[in-house]
């Protein structure tokens, strides 16, 4: 294995059979151009036909083949490594796909031989609840005589089932054949209350399995031990480790398989949770970084217009996901709270198992976390168990029956509900309730709480500071494959919080020319068509029904609302048609266009340059307003950003002829993402510390500014705001008195107590100044062009009076932290 390595930085690719392996090599030379420093895939293992994601692995012994395989992965990680790129790929532990049963060797061995397969152990399966068979949901109103027999097996449509040895004869009908299985098909319906495997979340086709068993472990993860020994992958990022039987055992195995490599979770942190700092990782994939970035940008004052602008939000969140969590437990995931309830009938074999069920997922419904780590997070368990009676007395006696086998670590139960309430946060809270609230989208983000508005910049500061001390290499990001709005959708939409009652103004004026009878959803989908704007007709109509089904309110997945989502649709419709409603939306624009540029230039280079490890999701080193997958899962045009950030650089790599305006063409974000990612790959030096830096002035709550120990950001904020007190006027930021040049445009400030953000803002809303001293006097006159595309080829100076400048800087930051 080779040395450990920890990126500065990297660059998310979503891997495909269209966007392959190859296709990924073939912009390696593009993302190291760009200034990322590993490349960060998807992931890759054999995933189901045609998968578009590859979180349904149904082969854990080689790469998938329409991704190119493994000779592929081999071949791109080589030329990574060559040009100076780590590796770090996404793998799946929790489950597998199903969907096709004759793709998964394993699922079908189990389907063939039940219990008696050399693979039962994988799966987690209550062979008794189901009567020594597994039930397989895959039946319409027809049942049985939608199954063909043919050629010795069972097909229900064109997907084929094994059989068991011995179990077909001539002249037998489906009836029989399938009486004889080892499976038993049901309805679909039969999925919510009657299902006998563990499932991710509530997607049938991806069943559990149980990687906790050392046998399924290795099995599971022989390939991506290969990985490591081979010296082809440097790091993991671990999907969903709320579903596992013991994530801590689980990520100790992992340490050992990799020799300590590089680990990220996909961990959603509530706000004031902590990562458990007995894991074995390097943090997290950034989620909770993502929440307090969007926030700082947050106008507070918008609060009160838009929380009434809809005339229909909910007006508390605590009972609103309460609500939301107990449908999901009472609803798509009854059969996790039945199964857990069977575990708790020995403590409470003389309590009726109908009132057993109500407890428990009246339990499950009250955690405000999605997952207890018992024994070290029993507090949120015992709120869980406090909260739930209180809610519901009728049901005190029982909670206080079945209390001691939950708190305990060691009961089947207690594990069982650790694994299933993460389950009904995520269905109850991201995939519900996040559609149910829409006085501001941008707040509805994954690892977010939509109930806290905004944060100040002192608070910013803290989480900083927090970040740095506790963990410092853990992952920030804007924008994942799984975000609901991307960064510069969330941008846009951001704006909605300075215009207030503008915004509400415009919003009944396009409800009256294109009324839909829910307000709430009305609200949410006018923000998703002014946030991605231009988004086209089609992208919107898949988002409104997506977003509808998943609110459940007014339209579900299982039960569409024919009237309501015709209405819905020609809401869309009127966005594009109606000359009165693109009037309003054209209005709207002249007011966000230039403050959405300034928010997603500001927050972007605030993400890059913070503590942390900054991730950018594929195609969004350039404007990208998408909207939740598979929208944000779209084709990156890489030969464009190619062109544009040659552009940039210049043909004598000395940077652009002049400075990109801030506008349409997304030039402007390529030169701050481009030139931030460099700096952190190249100078290092200047990211190990964090300090918050003090404006003061007529405008400066207008102004988010930090020092990493050398390099400077300095951002704008409430935009609107800042053009309605006239911009800057004498608003000056003050880092240590330091010659330095803005990156971004080249210009130089001589050293002073107080940078003027007059001057320094007056091209762009954001710089990103460094020492003089590391810059190149031959790339700027100070002037009109931006600044060299590199850093590397110079060196601060080691003596003398410029080294004598930097050393006052680093005793004065020693000092101002002190006080921090």
């Amino acid at each position: 294995m080779s040395a450990r390595r920890v990126p500065t930085s990297t660059y998310r690719l979503q891997v495909t059979a269209d966007f392959d392996l190859a296709a990924a090599q073939g912009v390696v030379d593009h993302i190291r151009t760009l200034g990322a420093d590993w490349v960060y895939l998807s992931p890759v293992l054999q995933a189901e036909p045609g998968s578009q994601h590859g979180y349904d692995v149904v082969d854990h012994s080689h790469v998938d083949t329409e991704r190119g395989g493994d000779a592929a992965l081999r071949s791109l990680a080589e030329a990574a490594h060559a040009a100076g790129l780590g590796v770090l790929v996404d793998i799946v532990p929790n489950h597998v796909g199903v969907a096709t049963p004759e793709a998964n060797p394993w699922w079908w061995s189990l389907l063939e031989a039940g219990q008696g397969s050399p693979v039962a152990w994988a799966f987690d399966v209550d062979w008794q609840a189901g009567d020594g068979r597994i039930r397989i949901p895959v039946l319409d109103d027809r049942l049985l005589e939608a199954v063909e027999l043919r050629d010795g097996r069972l097909y229900v449509g064109e997907t084929a089932y094994p059989t068991a040895e011995g179990t077909v004869h001539d002249g037998d009908d489906v009836e029989t054949v399938h009486a004889r299985q080892h499976y038993e098909f049901v309805h679909w319906k039969r999925a919510d209350h009657d299902l006998n495997y563990r499932r991710f979340f509530a997607v049938n086709t991806l069943a559990a399995i149980r990687v906790e068993e050392p046998e399924v472990f290795a099995s599971s993860h022989a390939t991506i031990g290969g990985w490591f020994r081979d010296g082809l992958v440097d790091g993991l990022r671990i999907d969903h480790p709320d579903g596992l039987y013991d994530p801590a055992g689980y990520l100790q195995d992992l340490h050992e398989l990799t020799g300590g490599a590089y680990t990220l979770v996909e961990k959603i942190l509530e706000p004031g949770e902590q990562l458990p700092s007995s894991w074995p990782v390097d943090g997290t994939t950034g989620y909770d970084a993502l929440a307090v970035v969007d926030r700082v940008f947050v106008d507070p004052a918008g609060e009160p217009a838009l929380s009434a602008a809809s005339g229909a939000e909910p007006t508390d969140w605590q009972q609103l996901t309460h609500d939301t969590r107990r449908g999901i437990a009472d609803g798509i995931l009854g059969s996790e709270v039945r199964r857990l309830a069977r575990l708790l009938a020995p403590v409470a074999a003389d309590v009726p198992e109908d009132r057993v069920v109500d407890a428990v997922a009246e339990i499950v419904a009250s955690f405000e976390v999605y997952r207890t780590y018992l024994p070290e997070g029993v507090h949120h368990l015992i709120d869980a168990l406090e909260r739930a009676a209180e809610a519901r007395p009728d049901l005190d006696d029982v909670i206080d029956r079945i209390a001691p086998a939950l708190v305990d670590p060691d009961h089947a139960a207690a594990v069982r509900l650790q694994q299933t309430s993460g389950m009904v946060m995520a269905k109850g809270v991201e995939d519900t309730a996040f559609y149910r609230t829409s006085r501001l989208t941008t707040l509805s983000e994954v690892g977010a709480d939509p109930s806290l508005f905004a944060v100040s910049v002192e608070a910013f500061h803290q989480a900083q500071r927090d970040r740095q001390g506790s963990w410092p290499h853990t992952m920030t990001t804007l924008t994942t494959h799984d975000t609901k709005r991307s960064e510069d959708t969330r941008a846009r939409i951001t704006v909605l919080a300075e215009l207030g009652s503008e915004w509400t103004a415009a919003l009944e004026r396009l409800q009256s020319l294109a009324p839909l009878d829910d307000a709430v959803f009305a609200d949410l989908l006018w923000q998703a068509i002014v946030g991605a704007r231009p988004a086209s007709r089609e992208r919107l109509h898949a988002y409104a029904e997506k977003a509808s089904r998943e609110a459940g309110d007014s339209t579900t997945w299982t039960e569409p609302d024919e009237a309501f989502e015709e209405q819905m649709h020609a809401l869309v419709d009127a966005s594009f048609d109606d000359p009165q409603v693109v009037a309003v939306l054209d209005e709207l624009d002249r007011t966000i266009d230039a403050a959405g540029w300034s928010n997603g230039l500001a927050q972007k280079l605030v993400q890059l340059t913070m503590p942390g490890v900054p991730d950018v999701y594929q195609g969004t080193e350039g404007w990208d307003r998408s909207l939740v997958d598979p929208d944000n899962r779209r084709p990156v045009d890489y030969t464009e950003l190619r062109h544009v950030l040659a552009g940039l650089d210049g043909p004598e790599d000395d940077g652009p002829e002049r400075l990109p305006a801030v506008g349409p063409d997304g030039a402007v974000k390529t030169l701050v993402v481009s030139r931030a990612l460099r700096l952190r790959r190249d100078h290092p030096e200047l990211f190990t510390r964090y300090l918050g830096l003090e404006a003061t002035g007529s405008a400066a709550d207008h102004v988010l500014a930090f020092d990493r120990d050398g390099a400077v950001t300095v951002a704008t904020r409430l935009p609107v705001g800042l053009e309605r007190v006239g911009g800057w006027g004498d608003t000056l930021v003050h880092p240590v008195p330091l010659d330095r040049v803005d990156l971004l445009t080249g210009r130089r400030f001589p050293a002073s107590r107080g940078i003027a953000l007059a001057e320094l803002l007056t091209d762009l809303p954001v710089a990103l100044l460094v020492p003089a001293d590391l810059v190149d006097t031959a790339t700027t006159d100070g002037g009109a062009t931006a600044a060299s595309s590199s850093t590397s080829t110079t060196t601060p100076a080691a003596a003398g009076s410029d080294g004598a400048a930097v050393s006052d800087q680093q005793a004065e930051i020693e000092i101002l932290e002190g006080h921090a």
